[in-house]
């Protein structure tokens, strides 16, 4: 009898990527499907559900050209989240989904926020945690206030990855991980004080349920050459790349470098979080405190289309460039800024330019800055757990750029494990849907065989203080612009009601 596969998927910001996995973790197909993604307004940050649905067959349907897809166990699926779909009953959407990055629920996070005292704060979630406008709360009442018959339509809420299964099996589920600050700490069901926020919401909420949980067969004829085979409930992308990268035991941590810079630091215990951070609910005897940015792969992908260039060439300049990029100082705020800040209003920033400034060095200081708001997270992450990292994966698409690798090497002063596999968070939840299937007895179990390092970055010693004095500028400058950036935000909300008159 033929050695069972398992499948993965990830549904990303920017693209859905997939593979066929062996049970030694070894890829025998990947395939990989660009996601569009819509700016209408500024701030705004929108996605099409359907555009999710179809870029999983398209995946999926690529992965079946090349291996025989009646060996396929089980299927497992991540996602970006505090992405949000509004669907009806027959879970077709009923406005755009609203994306991560989105800032348009600024002002209703705020006044949410400023309904909770510390003391009720502390009592809920933990006395750091801030409702921020990506927080799914905050979305829902946005779109009640802005939009009532929308969301009267609304029957469920849905993350990709939700959408995606729901789609797959006809059950709609999600997982305690990824309903970030809407579940109790033991996962065992959603937060009243939370849910309590917006009247009508609890009803508009699906079951939940761990992230290896069996939710049914693959029942979709889109896909019939996958019938049967095991669908999990899955869980957010961070989670996902914890599994696929093997960090499963206190003092290991991961840097994901995707669309946004995500951090997790592995700890035993479930301490106060610290400021900024997420300390989910225990699992597998395990607490992860993490957080992601704003901007990571974004930013360099923000400034090689304004410079008009590809990828090949800017990182071809910025690797011309001396180590400190001769005292740019790069921000990169261009939609505000999540961990460990969650400030909606801050904006992008470069610092030190002169007449003598180079495009290349331009180019390096959004490679260093984004790095510096890595290690400004990882601080903070550390904080949180209690412990440091010890061991750091890093994954994800910008751990391509060896370069990359290194300025974050060098910037953080740490020494980097890059996985061989780098789309750890498919590999993760290839993982999860084999634990469903009966395939693996836990993920740390299949962790264990499968992860492979192909490369260990080392921290150079002699850019060790040229970079702590960069950082040190780096943090400054965020304290220093903050009151400026607050009156550019009223600013831009007056002139978006000024075009919405005028329009």
């Amino acid at each position: 009898m033929s050695e069972p596969l398992i499948v993965g998927v990830d549904l990303g910001t920017t693209n859905t990527k997939a593979a066929v996995f062996d049970l030694a973790g070894m890829p025998l197909a990947t395939a990989s499907q660009d996601l569009p993604t819509t700016r209408p307004r500024p701030g705004w940050v929108e996605q099409n559900p359907d555009d999710w649905w179809g870029s999983c067959l398209a995946v999926l349907r690529t992965l079946a050209k090349s291996v025989d897809m009646a060996r396929v166990h089980s299927v497992g699926i991540v996602s970006q989240v505090n992405t949000h779909a509004f669907v009806d009953s027959a879970l077709r959407p009923v406005v755009p989904a609203i994306v991560w990055q989105d800032q348009r629920c600024g002002e209703v996070a705020r006044e949410l926020d400023q309904r909770i005292s510390a003391a009720e704060r502390a009592s809920v979630w933990g006395s750091h945690f801030t409702i921020d406008s990506s927080y799914l709360v905050s979305r829902c009442a946005w779109l009640a206030a802005h939009d009532p018959a929308s969301w009267a339509a609304t029957r469920w809420v849905l993350l990709p990855k939700d959408y995606v299964t729901a789609r797959l099996t006809g059950s709609v589920v999600t997982d305690f991980i990824s309903a970030i600050g809407l579940t109790r700490g033991d996962g065992s069901g959603y937060l009243s004080a939370a849910v309590g926020l917006l009247e009508g919401l609890g009803r508009r909420l699906p079951p939940l349920a761990a992230p290896a949980t069996p939710i049914g067969p693959v029942a979709s004829d889109d896909v019939e050459f996958l019938s049967g085979a095991t669908v999990v409930t899955g869980t957010m992308d961070a989670w996902g790349n914890l599994y696929g990268s093997g960090s499963i035991a206190p003092g290991q941590a991961i840097l994901v470098g995707g669309t946004s810079e995500v951090v997790c630091v592995v700890s035993d215990k479930r301490t106060e979080a610290g400021p900024g951070i997420i300390a989910f609910p225990p699992m597998d005897g395990l607490v992860v405190h993490a957080g992601p940015t704003q901007a990571g792969g974004d930013a360099f992908r923000w400034w090689t289309q304004t410079c008009e260039s590809t990828v090949e060439r800017s990182l071809a300049a910025a690797a011309a460039s001396p180590p400190g990029s001769n005292g740019i100082v790069f921000l990169p705020h261009l939609l505000g800024e999540r961990a460990p800040l969650w400030d909606a209003d801050v904006r992008a920033t470069f610092l030190g330019l002169s007449s003598s400034t180079t495009l290349g060095e331009l180019t390096r200081a959004v490679l260093e800055g984004v790095a510096f708001s890595a290690r400004e997270l990882m601080d903070a992450a550390e904080l949180s757990a209690g412990l440091p990292a010890e061991r750091i994966i890093l994954s994800g698409g910008t751990a391509n750029s060896d370069l990359w690798c290194q300025i974050k090497a060098d910037v953080l002063q740490r020494t980097f494990h890059r996985l061989a596999f780098r789309n750890s968070g498919v590999l993760g939840a290839a993982i999860l849907g084999g634990v469903g299937a009966g395939i693996f007895d836990t993920p740390a179990d299949a962790a264990k065989m499968a992860i492979h390092v192909d490369r260990v970055f080392e921290p150079n010693a002699s850019t060790t203080e040229l970079y702590d004095h960069l950082y040190h500028a780096y943090r400054d400058a965020y304290h220093a612009l903050s009151a400026v950036h607050g009156q550019l935000s009223s600013w831009r909300t007056r002139f978006a009601q000024l075009s919405e008159k005028s329009s």
